[in-house]
């Protein structure tokens, strides 16, 4: 063997090559791989530091890179056969861990990676983890309640759930404000809340099945409800058939103690029919002529109208017009056009208004604070009455003053002073919490979908129940005129309740027609979720639980 051991030296794996060429702290500057060694002074390979060997000597065994590529392996996995490691004469032996810490900050510089130091424990300033986006505190709870308010199923849960919770606390109600109203009719104290109960379960049955309703069906149903609204709204002025109660000539006797309203299932047929019009003229864009737009919308909409008002039911008349402007502003009619709708049909208002002595009146105790000379605001202050007397939390529920035949109509349309003469100003705000949320769902629905027919009808039921809503408990507040018409879902009043779930229904089935919604909701199903398990079960290993 020559004295001279340049000619021995092997190159180094190629795995170590840019902590060769690069260095580092400690390795003495750039690593001399290739060169000859230094005569008389100390040389480096890998992270063994080896005396200098006296001239003549044979060179001794040469450590050894392990194959993961950082010299700290070899002495972290300890004294391997054939490893070929050495270690001085006399120098104690590694523990098993000694080299790994410079080992793998090696190969961390090597790599351009930088080293971080160690998270504090505390909970104190410093280098600690770092937040997530967003931050912490205010902030943070806003944005995971904006992510949750934009998931699919928003829209279907608020509808779901205001319409639940309006229609249960509504019972309740009416059976407060009822009781006294029974008694005083020589009834039982529970009449009007067991025909409202079950109006309430007929209503649910509608719900469930305008839920399931395919589009095409609802679409199909349109026709067939507007021919028989307007037919038993015809018999409702045959005399014999057609019964007037308290001067509004719109009911038919059923018999026992069951009558319907035919006008109130006029709104429910406006908005299936008009829908399905609006929708097919959009699919041949004929939207755009102005005769298309009115033709034949605007006329049958004026016979409802017509039959309405020969019964003397002005507030009915409002909510229908309110869903014919909604219907109009949704097919995007031009201003001028609405505007000269608006303006032939506010004339009409005009005057039927002043036509009609009773009516004139109730536009004058808007804002009253007095009975009047003969009583004619006497129901408009004591609603106010009501509502003053129940304060912050109200007097407690069965506790009110007004029923006991101080306020008229305290279950049907004054419904809404008994809640805030009972439950206060913490019972109407929920009430009015809960209709604001069913409006939004409404708009979000009809503003997501894709389907003309399902926007004109989610935007038509949303118009339908928002105005009706103002419009009884602007009454009950004083801003607007007393207009006769209940609360939705919310007053007692079977004929008024059956098409208004019925709507409900079809809000329900619309928000689940989203492709989202949809999606969301079938990976919820019970047999979805049995049959994932299932398969993650089959892909365990047989000795893992």
């Amino acid at each position: 063997m020559p004295a001279d051991d340049t000619a021995d030296r092997r190159p180094v794996r190629r795995s170590f090559t840019g902590l060769r060429r690069s260095g580092g702290p400690g390795l003495g500057g750039p690593y001399p791989a290739m060169g000859p060694e230094p005569s008389g002074g100390p040389y480096e390979h890998g992270t063994r530091h080896h005396p200098a060997r006296p001239a003549g000597q044979p060179p001794g065994p040469r450590p050894v890179l392990h194959r993961w590529g950082f010299p700290g392996a070899p002495a972290l996995l300890g004294p391997t056969a054939g490893s070929g490691a050495v270690r001085r004469p006399g120098a104690a032996r590694p523990g098993p861990l000694a080299g790994l810490g410079r080992g793998l900050a090696l190969r961390g510089r090597a790599a351009g990676a930088a080293v971080r130091p160690p998270a504090p424990r505390g909970g104190g300033g410093g280098t600690g983890t770092p937040r997530p986006p967003g931050g912490g505190g205010p902030r943070r709870l806003y944005e995971r309640a904006r992510r949750a308010w934009d998931r699919p199923l928003t829209a279907y849960y608020l509808i779901l759930g205001s319409g639940l919770l309006i229609t249960l606390l509504g019972l309740v109600m009416v059976y407060s404000a009822s009781m006294i109203y029974a008694l005083q009719l020589s009834l039982p104290s529970t009449y009007f809340f067991r025909k409202q109960f079950l109006a309430v379960v007929l209503g649910t049955g509608l719900l469930l099945l305008a839920s399931r309703m395919p589009g095409k069906l609802h679409r199909a149903l349109s026709y067939p409800l507007l021919v028989g609204t307007v037919f038993l709204m015809v018999l409702v002025q045959v005399p014999g058939i057609g019964r007037a109660v308290k001067g509004n000539q719109n009911w038919i006797y059923l018999g026992g103690p069951f009558q319907l309203q035919p006008s109130e299932f006029a709104k429910l047929a406006l908005i299936l029919w008009g829908a399905d019009l609006l929708a097919r003229k959009q699919d041949k864009r004929l939207l755009s002529q102005w005769k298309h737009l009115l033709v034949p919308l605007v006329p049958v909409a004026f016979m409802l109208l017509g039959l309405i008002m020969l019964g003397g039911d002005m507030g009915t008349a409002i909510i229908l017009t309110a869903i014919l402007f909604g219907l109009l502003w949704l097919a995007g009619a031009p201003t001028r056009l609405f505007a000269g709708v608006f303006a032939i049909t506010g004339l009409v208002a005009f005057v039927l208004i002043k036509t009609s002595e009773n009516r004139l009146s109730r536009f004058a105790c808007i804002g009253a604070t007095d009975l009047g000379p003969e009583g004619e605001c006497w129901q408009a202050v004591h609603g106010i009455y009501a509502l003053a007397s129940g304060g912050w939390f109200g007097s407690g529920l069965g506790a009110s003053v007004e029923k006991w035949g101080q306020l008229p109509e305290p279950h049907t349309d004054f419904i809404f002073a008994i809640t805030g003469e009972e439950l206060g100003l913490a019972g109407t705000l929920s009430v009015l919490a809960l209709f604001a949320a069913l409006g939004y769902a409404g708009i979000r629905v009809a503003g997501r979908t894709e389907d003309p027919f399902v926007r004109y009808a989610a935007g038509g039921v949303t118009t339908w129940i928002a105005a009706q809503a103002v419009v009884n408990i602007g009454a009950v507040l004083g801003l607007l005129p007393i207009a006769g018409v209940p609360l939705p879902l919310f007053s007692y009043g079977g004929s008024a309740l059956l098409p208004t779930m019925f709507a409900i229904g079809l809000l329900i089935a619309f928000a689940r027609e989203d492709p989202a919604a949809k999606a969301a909701l079938a990976m919820r199903r019970p047999g979805v979720r049995w049959k994932t398990m299932r398969r993650r079960v089959k892909k365990r290993p047989s000795g893992e639980r």
